[in-house]
């Protein structure tokens, strides 16, 4: 195959909250790049990106999917990403290794909970983004409010680059202020003729105003427009498209569009701002590649095909049994039948199969290079977040941030023959997906699941019957919960056994402190009051971190917690690693339940919309599922809430607002941060 220069490449991700739109666009952008030549709906079951059965049953998308389409001169490598905060991963393991994204935001819903998410995990890795405000032909479309919302809820300097034409279900096309000219779309061959036009009478002057803002925002990034905005001068569009660009891959500036993609509009002018605003791999920061064995400095990746491989493991999927998995490369060529090494493992592997993804469809390429996003199958021992390397050149990238996983549920096989399969098709499963956790419950025996919510898992139980032919009974949910302390305290521990004819020591004083929440665990070894080996530190810090996953009263992991070790003296001949490990384990759990030991339940954030002469009821159900409400905003009809209710409350809520608002109500939520559970919880798992 002919590869693209790195110059026309462009790697980016559609991002939203639920039902914004993301798939709708995704299939609009591969129809007019000529990559389909039908488009699906997804109320249909029918969109190309939404390929699994339960994508199609459920009208959502559960897994990020990746393709590949040329639009004009620019070779574009595009993931659509979920929208539901229970796959979250999927958002988070794709913009980790893409140049720019995509924003959808509804013209009637405006900047909802997720939008707000996924915004702030692109924050993260700076990446320059495009706004596209769809469902402009809704009933109560408001692009400006939608505008005001990007600025209070999201921090972001949105820039409008089009008016609409016609509101609501007249909408019919944009002004584009750059090149200040009207654009429709033809309905005779659904939205494929993008018509160009001299801009209404009637919007001349607003547009006018709409364009001198544009070019104040571009001000900023060029002194010879800053020059001509103060002379009065005019400035073309050409000048302006490169000025905005320069903010834009700072991520200081947010380009805005306008469109309705369920009725084909606004599609062609945003593949246009795509190859004009995003980055290509040369135009953004070079990541830095550490040393596996710390003995080399890091160094920066230059997106360069002639320098050593190194490419990022950013997904694992379960095809059939076998891994395929997804990685993009920052530099170097990788080719069929080549061999890597894996920077966390150290283990070499051989490369059998590449393959350029559309959606679950794969085309084999001979070699991929860098800047591209592929897909290889046949790797063994590769995970998520793994870095392929050249075994000449070892190197390790930065892996992923991921977030803890809160709804629990126990499951048992049917049959026997499900008893067999039942966990190997966990441990496949688990490879895909590194917020989904696999356990044994020590007093049942009962095999039990943990992910993102009560959605995750439910997805999750389905695929183990239709992917596996696992079936299994479930449980109700359960809430995860996290243990803590209420005050610090001092315990010095002492081990001395003789085992098998050797003597066996080891000795420490700890500090347990406890932290503000959300600070998670910290393990701090005082260097002065601990000499000892290397191996023996790492054996240390590795059975005080075990110690903490374990707690201390009801299993569940301590947080929020600071370990100091303040002196762990090494006696030659005595002391050893079974010593300092059984000395530090029983210190921390006897320091622990001597420093008020506590739960913590987690808090979701919430955020319903519903009926005005509902919202009464509502905050009634709210108030006795221990809610707190912390804002109402009226808007055409509808109240929406925020509020921060306990998870443990949650379950089957969505029936009881059905009930509430006459089924007119809905609402989403995510997680907010652990806090202390009540009484009646902590009663239950023995803390008082």
């Amino acid at each position: 195959m002919t590869h693209p220069p790195l110059d026309a490449i462009r790697n980016i991700g559609i991002i939203s909250h639920i039902d914004a739109g993301k798939t709708t666009v995704s299939e609009r952008i591969l129809y007019y790049c000529g990559e389909i030549h039908r488009m699906g709906e997804v109320h249909d079951g029918m969109a190309t990106m939404d390929w699994m059965p339960q994508e199609q049953e459920r009208g959502i998308t559960i897994t990020a999917t990746s393709t590949s389409c040329r639009w004009r001169s620019w070779w574009i490598n595009l993931i659509d990403t979920p929208g539901h905060i229970d796959f979250t991963v999927e958002v988070e393991r794709s913009l980790r290794v893409l140049d720019g994204a995509v924003a959808i935001f509804s013209a009637v819903e405006g900047v909802q909970p997720q939008s707000e998410s996924v915004w702030r995990q692109a924050d993260r890795y700076r990446l320059p983004r495009l706004c596209l405000i769809n469902k402009m032909d809704r009933l109560g479309a408001d692009h400006q409010a939608v505008l005001e919302q990007i600025a209070e809820r999201l921090q972001a300097r949105a820039v409008l680059l089009q008016l609409p034409v016609g509101e609501e279900g007249s909408f019919s096309g944009v002004v584009d202020l750059l090149g200040e000219q009207m654009l429709s779309f033809s309905e005779a061959d659904q939205g494929a003729t993008v018509e160009i036009g001299a801009i209404p009478r009637e919007m001349q002057d607003a547009c006018a105003a709409a364009r001198a803002r544009v070019v104040e925002a571009a001000a900023d990034f060029d002194d010879r427009i800053l020059e001509d905005f103060l002379e009065g001068r005019p400035v073309t569009g050409e000048r302006l498209v490169e000025a905005l660009g320069r903010g834009v891959r700072q991520a200081l500036i947010f380009p805005v569009f306008l469109g309705a993609a369920l009725r084909n509009k606004g599609i062609q002018p945003l593949l246009d701002a795509i190859g004009l605003f995003l980055p290509s791999p040369l135009d953004v920061p070079p990541p830095l590649a550490g040393d596996p064995g710390g003995q080399a400095p890091d160094r920066l990746l230059s997106c360069d095909p002639s320098a050593p491989l190194c490419a990022l493991a950013f997904k694992v999927l379960a095809d059939e049994g076998r891994k395929l998995t997804y990685l993009r490369l920052y530099s170097g060529v990788l080719r069929s039948g080549q061999s890597v090494l894996n920077g966390r493992s150290h283990s070499q592997e051989k490369v059998p199969r590449l393959f350029r993804m559309h959606a679950h469809k794969r085309e084999q390429i001979d070699e991929a290079r860098a800047g591209d996003i592929v897909a290889c199958a046949g790797l063994k021992d590769v995970l998520t977040g793994d870095t392929l390397c050249s075994p000449e050149d070892p190197r390790i990238l930065a892996g992923l941030s991921l977030p803890e996983p809160v709804v629990s549920l126990a499951v048992e096989p049917r049959g026997v023959d499900d008893r067999e399969k039942l966990l190997p098709a966990l441990e496949k499963l688990q490879w895909e997906d590194p917020t989904f956790r696999v356990r044994e419950d020590g007093e049942t025996g009962q095999t039990v699941l943990t992910g993102m919510g009560e959605l995750h898992l439910e997805v999750i139980v389905d695929r183990l019957w239709r992917d596996f032919g696992v079936q299994v009974k479930t449980g109700r949910p359960q809430v995860v919960y996290r243990e803590t302390v209420l005050r610090p305290v001092r315990r010095h521990e002492v081990f001395q056994r003789e085992i098998d004819g050797r003597s066996q020591g080891g000795e420490v004083l700890l500090l347990l402190s406890p932290l503000p929440r959300g600070q998670g665990v910290n393990i701090r070894i005082e260097e002065e009051g601990v000499p000892l080996p290397a191996e023996l530190l790492a054996a240390l810090r590795e059975s005080l971190s075990a110690g903490c996953r374990g707690g201390v009263i009801s299993g569940y992991p301590l947080t929020d917690i600071k370990v100091q070790v303040l002196e762990a003296p090494f006696v030659a001949n005595l002391t050893s690693e079974m010593g300092i490990r059984a000395a530090a384990q029983k210190g921390l759990m006897l320091a622990a339940r001597e420093a008020g030991p506590t739960l913590l339940e987690p808090v979701m954030a919430l955020e319903l919309v519903v009926p005005s002469d509902s919202a009464g009821r509502v905050l009634g159900t709210l108030q006795q599922k221990r809610g707190k409400v912390e804002g109402m905003v009226s808007r055409g009809g509808l109240e929406t809430i925020r509020a921060r209710v306990p998870l443990a409350e949650m379950f089957g809520y969505m029936t009881e607002l059905r009930s509430a608002t006459k089924g007119r109500g809905n609402y989403t939520m995510e997680f907010a941060h652990f806090d202390q559970a009540p009484e009646e919880t902590l009663r239950r798992f023995g803390f008082l």
